[in-house]
């Protein structure tokens, strides 16, 4: 009996121990938002203390599965998940406040946000909506620490990340490599991200290939897998409303088939998993944590416990990802690898982190995006690279724009009091950028409508930091002033000016400016409207500028965040060719704070004009919402003024992470002040109160309000306002 006992024992050992060791591949699949579900799964593997030993991931499962491969636990991804600004990292632009001052004031000019390329003269299409920059940024900053490991069997856990070589249809496995470079490539869905180019191959979104690389996990020497799915239903035709939602529609349809060909292999040892998500869409990042939610429900309601291994006395569970090295690794040199027109010191002009320091990882992100917001590179992107005897290499990677670095940019202002007054504006920039390899631009600008104005800069670095710059100019505009006198309007000139300078500055940071300019101008003002015998005037105008300007706001329409200052002072000199000796300053400033989805902005503005000199010549023009409301736009022209002002918005719709938004908002002003000429007879309004309410929206064509305006002086005025905000 007791060797029979023995016998059953040895044949059995084996098969316990074998049962113990089985190994278990983890399968996530592209979902987008719906991906989220993989970090709730992960969850519950680590509290249900079953090991992962390799994971395969497509798209967004690349992404948590690469991170999770990488060493971070279920937790710190779910916090990442959460408190990641998605929608900066979904997009191109870098945080405003990181762009250089001067492509800072390209807003200013003329709003329509979407700008045509042109390369050589001809113009040039993206091969995306989105180059992909900030979330390359985000991957390279969270895996940081892996920069050093090129077989992605080396990881805490192996991992494979699959893309789609867009030029055959065939799947790419990423074995090896940058493993940001192949996490990125693995979610370039086409149309919505530019594909990556790795060893000569354009790469695009693995769900087109492999959605589900259960192969992929299988080959990689695991016994049975846990396959998450989470694939969008497919819309009724009813649904289908947006551009987002065929896009989403079309991913669906494309990688189905690839996903059920892959899900038919799996056996009785393996385990899906399908969290429910109902119609989650893929960009419903607001809904990350039902998403989480619903993963860990999946795992909790499957048959999980045969993938459980025993608990040790006293665990309760907790992560299985092994820690990763926190320390930033000290950088012995900085090297930079550039594409673009510029020259290679302009790029290393601006990144801040010092040799023999450790990595400053938050300013190098700031770096990134200044770099990138100089307009030169499609992609801008850095890697540690480690070497046994030369150390750590700071290697900053710029491509430059395939699709040329020349921009059109259209615009368009219009205002509208529905009682005849009309305003509109219509105009077009062109920026040639990279003239030379110091980064020196022309900026040519044309406006018709009520204001024209021709324009021409060229702007010429004079160092690789592009700290001091000379700009000559040439200069043409013409404008109404309507001339008040005793509160009455007595004559409508038709202004013109002409001329040409040059400015010296310097950029202060990436928030200001100091220019210091001469100029010359001849004019004329004609009579428009009024008296016809009232005389019109020809001038010469001669100055000397100084303008200092300061700009932290995070947007330029909307701001939620920063200020913006600038004082200009003007001598008009006969030594160069004035007329008239006189002397004129100007000061405008705002503050903008914010609560949730409300903004207050606090500011106003100061104007003098000093000596005698023509009211025609040398008027400030207010008017409008937010500059004394209730008067028509532009209808009170003074040589002073003093503007105190609050105004309030609060956004009505909620954060969209789509390339293509158009966010609504409600809108208040209050303002005082006083409009007014010296001398004889002179116009002043005295001190007056007036405000404004409307309702705005974001569109690409700019912020558009409708509102209506009141003052104290019993003037009011419905607003159609198509152009630039307060």
């Amino acid at each position: 009996m007791f060797k029979r006992l023995l016998c059953l024992l040895l044949i059995c050992a084996p098969l316990a121990v074998t049962a113990e060791e089985l190994r278990t591949g983890l399968v996530l699949t592209g979902g987008g938002a719906r991906g989220m579900a993989h970090i709730g799964v992960l969850k519950q593997l680590e509290a249900q203390n079953i090991p992962i030993h390799a994971i395969a991931g497509t798209s967004m499962g690349a992404v948590i599965g690469g991170l999770y491969a990488a060493g971070y636990s279920a937790d710190e991804l779910e916090q990442i998940a959460l408190e990641l600004d998605w929608q900066n990292t979904l997009s191109d632009s870098p945080q405003r406040e990181d762009i250089p001052f001067r492509r800072k004031q390209d807003d200013r000019d003329f709003l329509v946000k979407y700008r045509l390329t042109f390369d050589q003269g001809r113009l040039s299409l993206p091969r995306g909506l989105l180059q992909g920059q900030n979330l390359s940024l985000a991957l390279e900053t969270l895996l940081v620490h892996t920069n050093e490991v090129d077989d992605f069997d080396r990881l805490p856990i192996p991992f494979r990340a699959i893309a789609t070589d867009i030029a055959s249809g065939d799947a790419v496995t990423f074995k090896r490599g940058h493993l940001p470079q192949a996490i990125r490539a693995s979610i370039a869905l086409p149309g919505f991200f530019a594909p990556v180019q790795v060893d000569g191959r354009l790469l695009v979104d693995g769900v087109l290939s492999n959605n589900a690389p259960i192969d992929v996990a299988r080959a990689m020497g695991v016994d049975r897998v846990i396959v998450v799915d989470t694939g969008t239903p497919l819309k009724t035709a009813e649904e289908l409303k947006s551009i987002v939602d065929i896009m989403d529609q079309t991913t669906t349809l494309l990688t189905r088939a690839n996903t059920e060909r892959q899900l038919a292999t799996l056996n009785h040892d393996d385990l899906l998993l399908q969290p429910q998500l109902g119609v989650m869409g893929f960009s419903s990042f607001s809904d990350i944590d039902q998403a989480i939610t619903a993963g860990e429900e999946s795992l909790l309601s499957s048959n999980w416990q045969a993938f459980a291994e025993p608990r040790e006395p006293g665990d309760t569970g907790g992560s299985l990802a092994i820690e990763r090295p926190q320390r930033q690794p000290v950088i012995d040199h900085i090297e930079v690898r550039n594409t673009g027109k510029v020259d290679d010191q302009v790029v290393r002009a601006l990144v801040r982190q010092q040799t023999g320091e450790p990595l400053n990882l938050s300013r190098l992100e700031t770096d990134m995006g200044t770099i990138y917001g100089t307009d030169y590179f499609s992609r801008v992107n850095y890697e540690i690279v480690h070497d046994a005897n030369a150390g750590n290499t700071l290697l900053i990677r710029t491509r430059g724009r395939e699709t040329g670095t020349d921009y059109l940019r259209l615009g368009l202002s219009l205002a509208d009091d529905f009682r005849g007054g009309s305003q509109f504006n219509i105009g077009a920039s062109y920026r040639m950028n990279g003239v030379n390899r110091l980064g020196a631009e022309w900026f040519n600008r044309l406006q018709l409508g009520s204001n024209q104005l021709i324009y021409s800069e060229f702007y010429q670095p004079l160092d690789y930091g592009s700290r001091y710059f000379v700009a000559p100019f040439i200069d043409a505009e013409a404008r109404n002033v309507e001339v008040i006198v005793d509160n009455d309007p007595v004559i409508d000139y038709r202004q013109l000016r002409y001329g040409s300078g040059i400015n010296l500055g310097r950029q202060i940071a990436n928030n200001g400016e100091v220019r210091l300019g001469v100029s010359r101008y001849r004019g004329e003002a004609k009579v428009r409207l009024g008296d016809p015998d009232l005389p019109s005037f020809n001038f010469n105008e001669a100055f000397y500028t100084l303008q200092i300007d300061r700009d932290t706001l995070d947007d330029i329409n909307f701001p939620t965040r920063g200020d913006e200052a600038r004082l200009t002072l003007r001598q008009s000199d006969p030594d160069l060719g004035a007329d008239d000796r006189y002397r004129q300053s100007e000061f405008t400033v705002r503050r903008v704070y914010s609560y949730g989805q409300n903004s207050f902005q606090v500011g106003g503005g100061l104007g003098r004009t000093e000596n005698e000199v023509d009211i025609a010549q040398s008027s400030f023009l207010l008017g409008g919402p937010g500059q004394f409301s209730g008067y028509r736009e532009n209808s009170l022209a003074g040589q002073n003024y003093n503007l105190a002002r609050l105004v309030y918005f609060r956004r009505l719709s909620g954060n969209s992470y789509a390339p293509l938004s158009m966010p609504l908002y409600f809108g208040t002003s209050l303002e005082y002040g006083r409009v007014y000429n010296k001398g004889e007879d002179a116009f002043d309004t005295g001190y007056i109160s007036a405000g404004s309410i409307m309702i705005g929206a974001d569109t690409f064509l700019g912020p558009l309000f409708i509102g209506l305006g009141a003052n104290q002086e019993g003037d009011r005025a419905l607003y159609m306002k198509l152009g630039q905000t307060f």
